[in-house]
């Protein structure tokens, strides 16, 4: 019975291994396929915000 137990705990750690590489597998992805929309946001957030400090240290 203890084999038993101690063998279904070894089993769920690999299975959430599994997951967390499909997950990051999956946000990989969307990165891969999303990267000029990504970088476009990021750019223009940027360059806001690097307005608007100016006009507050101004």
């Amino acid at each position: 019975m203890r084999n038993v137990m101690k063998n279904y705990f070894l089993e769920e750690d690999a299975i959430g291994v599994v997951e967390i590489i499909l997950i990051l597998v999956i946000l990989i992805a969307l990165v891969l396929i999303f990267k000029t929309k990504i970088t476009s946001v990021v750019t223009k957030a940027f360059t806001n915000f690097t307005r608007d400090t100016g006009k507050i240290l101004a």
